[in-house]
């Protein structure tokens, strides 16, 4: 019987990708045992606008270059499944590999406005979740709705690498040291970042639907 396969799974629009990005991979990796965390770059946030958003083919390849030497796979394999919302990326993914086992990443922010994801319940009991703190989000993520009804499912985070053994729905709350690196203020300072990875084909590797497992 094969090992099951430890994945994470953080999603964004990573426009562009920053050290902010690896260094709570890294961390979360550590933290949850994983074999490999993939960046699943979005085609688009339906939480955000379009205005600022730069081509997805530049936003991969910035997450490749920041991703490289590390056990972290930048995919667009929303794009290419044609998934729109997270719900249906976690379907499709959890079909597609039966080898791994998932578990969704994300920071306290997106805790905060969870509960307007769309089927962000059926999110929950499709996959664990691990929730990383960010600095001034912990207030509005431990008052947000998404977590009045998670917080009878939240596990210890000295328990974090037994997730795999976890019934779902299930919450781990985890803390590291914080990063104020913002792809906000990375774009602000550097409007056209994003010509740098323009026809970049080395992102090709990355870009394509990782093969049936």
């Amino acid at each position: 019987m094969r090992q099951l396969i430890r994945t994470g799974l953080l999603g964004g629009s990573f426009n562009p990708a920053h050290r902010g990005h690896r260094g709570i991979s890294l961390a979360a990796i550590r933290a949850l045992g994983l074999d490999e965390m993939w960046w699943l770059v979005s085609p688009g946030n339906p939480l955000k606008p379009e205005e600022g958003m730069a081509p997805l083919p530049a936003r991969l390849a910035s997450a490749r270059a920041m991703a490289r030497h590390a056990p972290i796979r930048p995919t667009d394999v929303e794009a290419r499944l044609g998934t729109r919302y997270t719900v249906d990326t976690l379907a499709a993914l959890t079909r597609r590999y039966p080898q791994r086992r998932f578990i969704w990443v994300m920071g306290a922010d997106n805790l905060a406005q969870f509960h307007r994801w769309r089927d962000w319940r059926r999110i929950a009991r499709t996959v664990p979740i691990a929730v990383i703190a960010r600095p001034g989000y912990d207030g509005a993520a431990h008052a947000a709705p998404a977590m009045g009804w998670l917080r009878r499912f939240q596990r210890p985070a000295r328990q974090a690498r037994n997730w795999t053994e976890w019934s779902v729905p299930a919450l781990v709350l985890l803390r590291f040291r914080p990063d104020s690196t913002s792809a906000t203020r990375l774009r602000a300072a550097d409007p056209s970042w994003y010509r740098r990875f323009s026809g970049n084909r080395s992102s090709g590797a990355a870009a394509k639907p990782f093969a049936q497992e």
